[in-house]
């Protein structure tokens, strides 16, 4: 229960009881005595002051850089193929085709199963699943989440590797259809036994296929062969429930690629987004700011499912208008923009 006791948590008590003494006191007398203290978003300045007795000096909120984003014609040309990388990849595993009405999700960041909110993705990807049986509608998510990685699947590539006549052929599921690479510890991975424990590798009674990507994408996986910000682009919505995220450069990253997304408003980024908009997110904005706290774990999942149906809904000068506004956040947080409050942070400490 993080939130619900937050303003009756000591920081010293804490750090006693959890044997952290000497790391909590290094880092209390630092944010004390040093000239600026400064942390990430108004959610961490929170925890500043009741954890350290030390309200920030000035908040800093992380930039973007959009000079390598691809525009016009070359975003589209990546976008493209990127989509047919991971058609191709999921016809692989699963033995179904996909055509681009095919809707493209996903989740990504490090592997922090409750805090990155995997947990409630995969509980929203259940509801989802649930409520689509019995239409034509396809839903591809994807799991981006490093793990214990092993390497590439070899019966993956060997299928990869078929052209014409014989890729199109391929018809049944491999074993495992939901991963994308061999992992050392398959059977004790958290993710991939919850992806499991709720059907999903029943991929021909599935609306919605789940694929676990447990590597870096890095451009050379051995199986998608592409870097993240290139399969980025393939995404027509992302999702990012976090439980706890002092900023979260996954959605700005989504934003900043034109992909309109759904964080929630234990997020920095989340939080930033609604005091821009002077509202709660919601789809239209181009991000989507859902409510979470300790108990709402089935109602925020839920939500995430009502979301993705109201894009599935939505007709496509509605997405794209979506698209152009998830752009205006990134454009609104780059360093060009960001850079003022370390000017407000230098001239303090001068001052002090």
């Amino acid at each position: 229960m993080l939130y619900a006791y937050f303003e009756g948590y000591n920081g010293d008590q804490m750090a006693s009881e959890l044997s952290m003494e000497a790391k909590h006191s290094i880092e209390k007398q630092s944010a004390h005595r040093t000239h600026c203290f400064t942390t990430v978003s108004d959610f961490t300045d929170r925890e500043c002051a009741q954890l350290l007795d030390k309200p920030a000096d000035v908040v800093l909120p992380n930039g973007f850089e959009l000079d390598f984003v691809p525009k016009g014609a070359a975003f589209t040309s990546k976008r493209r193929q990127a989509r047919q990388r991971i058609f191709q990849v999921a016809q692989a595993l699963t033995g179904q085709t996909f055509d681009n009405d095919t809707l493209i999700i996903s989740t990504s960041g490090r592997n922090d199963f409750r805090c990155k909110g995997f947990d409630v993705y995969m509980e929203a990807m259940k509801q989802l699943n649930a409520q689509l049986r019995g239409t034509n509608q396809q839903v591809l998510s994807l799991i981006e989440v490093p793990c214990w990685l092993l390497g590439p699947r070899t019966d993956v590539q060997e299928r990869l590797q078929l052209k014409g006549k014989k890729a199109a052929a391929i018809d049944t599921p491999l074993h495992t259809p939901i991963i994308s690479h061999d992992l050392h510890n398959l059977n004790e991975d958290r993710i991939v036994n919850l992806i499991k424990s709720m059907g999903f590798e029943d991929c021909a009674n599935n609306n919605v296929k789940v694929i676990l990507v447990p590597c870096y994408l890095d451009g050379n996986d051995g199986i998608f062969d592409l870097h993240y910000y290139d399969l980025l682009t393939a995404n027509d919505l992302t999702i990012y429930p976090s439980y706890y995220e002092p900023w979260g450069y996954t959605p700005l990253e989504s934003v900043a690629f034109k992909t309109p997304c759904i964080t929630t408003d234990l997020s920095g980024f989340g939080q930033w987004v609604d005091s821009v908009l002077g509202h709660t997110g919601t789809l239209e904005d181009g991000v989507s700011v859902l409510h979470r706290d300790d108990n709402n774990y089935f109602e925020c999942a839920a939500e995430i499912s009502q979301v993705i149906q109201q894009f599935l809904a939505a007709p496509k000068t509605a997405r794209d208008k979506m698209r152009r506004n998830a752009a205006k956040f990134a454009n609104k947080a780059q360093w060009e923009n960001f850079i003022a409050y370390y000017h407000k942070a230098y001239e303090f400490a001068l001052n002090k």
